[in-house]
Parts: structure tokens; C-alpha cells; sequence
């Protein structure tokens, strides 16, 4: 297993819901921050729209990186990382996924290595496709006090209260990731697992 990025990660998975209708909610956040990270790799990468989803790939540390927004719906999200991963080598180990956690508030994120699916579908389908939950996670939290239905609470939109935050959240977890990727997992757990992320001091004046 060749590892191309000091964190030993060749593919970013950021998981969400196609469509217009899903652009903007909780459950799709994971989109959010894998595109954001784009911004913030040097270099240049290739929008692809295959292997049932939209992928971008470029040269990172001296090998690819792939970064996938599977389009196969969330519960079927395992579908499309499994044909990407098998048509590139990509190992198991070397997927990090990024994704919404309705059980942390929306201001924290954590950082681990593998585990459960804690009841995400997304996590589920990849779990079931790949065989394996051997794969890292970003878990953006997005809790809040506008909670109600669960179903309809992750499928809605971020309230209007929650905007500036929630920019820091997508800029912060994608410097975490950013991290994970060059420095590798163990350091980017330290330094961003227990930060409280808040709404800047200018963002409230």
C-alpha cells in the first residue's frame, strides 16, 4: 500500500444528497466541507462526474488524491466510493470520510480512526459495500435548539441564526482535514477534537 499523502489518505469522501432541494441542509454538510477543502489544496484538480458521483482529482504530495461527493442518494453512498476506490487501488485505510453527526452540536468535530455506523445511513452503505469500517472520519456535529423531528431536522436547512457559525464550522473542518491529510490523523485529532468552534468576535458586533 502506497500512502501519497502524509496522513496516508488517496481519497476524501464527503457524503450529502444530490439535488437542489438537499444543497443547503444539515445532512449535507459533509459536501460542504469536501469542496471547501478543494479551495484549499495547492495545485489544480479535475472536476469528473463518474463512478455514481461528481469526484475531483489532482496531484497531492506527489501522488493522486481523489476527493468524491457520491450521487447515489445517502443510503446508497457506499456503492459509489467502493467503484471509485477499485478502479484507482484505493485501500480501505486510505478513505477518509467526512460527515454529519446529529449526537455533537453543531460548533464541535471529531476526528477517528474507524468504527460503527452509529446509525448514519451513509456510513452504513459503506460499511455494508466496502466490507470494512477500517476507513477514517470527520463528524461535523449539527445539533442545535432548533431540533425536532430527527428526520426533518437533517433534512432541513441551517436556520438563520446558525449561519456565521456554521461558516466556521465548514472553514475549520476543512483546516482539520487539511491537517489530517498532510500531517496525518493523530496530530489533526489533537488539535481539533476538543476546540469549540464559535462565531467570531467581529461576526457579532
Amino acid at each position: 500500500m502506497t500512502n501519497h499523502t502524509a496522513g496516508g489518505f488517496k481519497l476524501v469522501v464527503g457524503l450529502g444528497n444530490p439535488g437542489v432541494e438537499y444543497k443547503d441542509t444539515r445532512h449535507n454538510i459533509g459536501f460542504m466541507v469536501s469542496e471547501r477543502i478543494l479551495k484549499k489544496l495547492p495545485g489544480s484538480f479535475e472536476r469528473i462526474h463518474g463512478h455514481g458521483g461528481t469526484y475531483w482529482k489532482g496531484r497531492s504530495r506527489g501522488g493522486m488524491l481523489f476527493v468524491l461527493n457520491p450521487e447515489t442518494y445517502m443510503n446508497l453512498s457506499g456503492k459509489a466510493v467502493k467503484s471509485l476506490m477499485q478502479a484507482n487501488d484505493i485501500e480501505v485505510e486510505e478513505v477518509m470520510v467526512v460527515y454529519d453527526d446529529v449526537d455533537l452540536p453543531l460548533g464541535r468535530i471529531r476526528l477517528k480512526k474507524d468504527g460503527g455506523s452509529a446509525g448514519h445511513r451513509g456510513i452504513e452503505s459503506l460499511i455494508s459495500e466496502l466490507g470494512s469500517d477500517r476507513f477514517a472520519r470527520l463528524r461535523i456535529g449539527i445539533d442545535s435548539e432548533h431540533r425536532n423531528d430527527q428526520i426533518d431536522f437533517v433534512l432541513g436547512n441551517f436556520a438563520e441564526d446558525e449561519k456565521d457559525l456554521l461558516e466556521n464550522v465548514i472553514e475549520t473542518s476543512a483546516e482539520a482535514l487539511k491537517l489530517a491529510l498532510y500531517r496525518g490523523l493523530p496530530q489533526a485529532m489533537n488539535s481539533y477534537n476538543g476546540l469549540l468552534i464559535e462565531v467570531k468576535k467581529e461576526e457579532v458586533e
